[in-house]
């Protein structure tokens, strides 16, 4: 453990980083609790999941703080974690448009807008997709393969790196790490990018249930717990971020980018409450076709 060669003000930031973890874990059980209560079942496991993901990563990370040794598992639970988090976020967004059903009535004639980030925004010649059942299977697949396939190429990783064979910082080619992490990459942008194309589609339709700020949110996320932790990863391979020991660059670098987690993900946990603490009216369902409103004429 790293705590015991601590100064006074280093354990300080320790214990000030771990009572603000704790202050998020308390924060996102009483939310739970709340949502527990106040929102339809149907929505219910989708809001929580995806209200987690904040105190979940920072949970992790400080495990990780403390206990240096086991960052690989924390990183990897919350990787394996945020990934089911990105389906439920696409999940939410059709349930609150009333679900499947609702949703292809209310965007019968609509299309998607395939040339979205992060994989297609450049690409505006792409063509606009039909909104179909299938289509919907499509993005539906689309993040749903990121939730199977990463805790798959996770549990590799740790095989292999238990058997000697993967170096997570080793970016040979004639090494595991580069493919993995390349074919990893592939899957996360495809989730994204499904999210991405729902979310310009129904944006309009969710403003009164908010969910611009919902999505930024998850945005924040997505970039804090991946972008930021691979560029300071990168940099403390590099040795941009010195040695001071005990600890090598790539741990410093681990070491930071841990804290700086805690910190933000107690934010973000704190502004999730807000954002949907608050109550929000269904959305009118969608005007019914002729022959709909003829059989219910017919109907006594």
């Amino acid at each position: 453990s790293l705590s015991a060669g601590l100064d006074l003000p280093g354990r300080f930031l320790f214990a000030t980083l771990t009572l603000m973890t704790l202050i998020a874990i308390l924060v996102f059980i009483e939310e739970a609790v709340y949502i527990y209560r106040k929102i339809p079942s149907s929505k219910r496991s989708i809001i929580i999941w995806i209200n987690a993901a904040a105190p979940v990563i920072s949970t992790t990370s400080c495990i990780g703080m403390w206990i240096p040794r086991s960052t690989m598992f924390t990183d990897y639970t919350a990787a394996i974690f945020f990934a089911i988090v990105i389906h439920k976020f696409l999940m939410m967004m059709i349930k609150e448009c009333g679900g499947q059903k609702l949703l292809l009535r209310r965007f019968e004639n609509g299309r998607f807008t395939i040339s979205t980030g992060p994989c297609c925004c450049c690409c505006l010649c792409l063509p606009r997709v039909p909104i179909t059942r299938q289509t919907l299977f499509w993005l539906k697949v689309g993040t749903f393969q990121f939730a199977v396939f990463r805790p798959v190429l996770i549990f590799l990783s740790i095989v292999l790196w238990s058997n000697g064979d993967y170096v997570l910082y080793n970016l040979s080619p004639k090494g595991p790490a580069l493919w993995i992490s390349c074919f990893m990459g592939v899957l996360t942008l495809v989730a994204l990018w499904a999210v991405g194309i729902m979310f310009r589609k129904v944006r309009s339709v969710l403003t009164c249930k908010n969910i611009i700020p919902k999505f930024a949110l998850y945005q924040f996320i997505v970039i804090l717990n991946h972008l930021q932790t691979s560029i300071i990863n990168v940099l403390a391979t590099q040795r941009v971020i010195p040695c001071a020991p005990p600890l090598s660059s790539t741990a410093r670098g681990s070491y930071i980018a841990q804290q700086l987690l805690i910190m933000e993900m107690f934010l973000i946990t704190v502004i999730s409450r807000v954002v949907y603490r608050r109550k929000y009216h269904d959305l009118d369902p969608p005007e019914c076709t002729d022959e709909e409103a003829g059989e219910k004429k017919q109907t006594p």
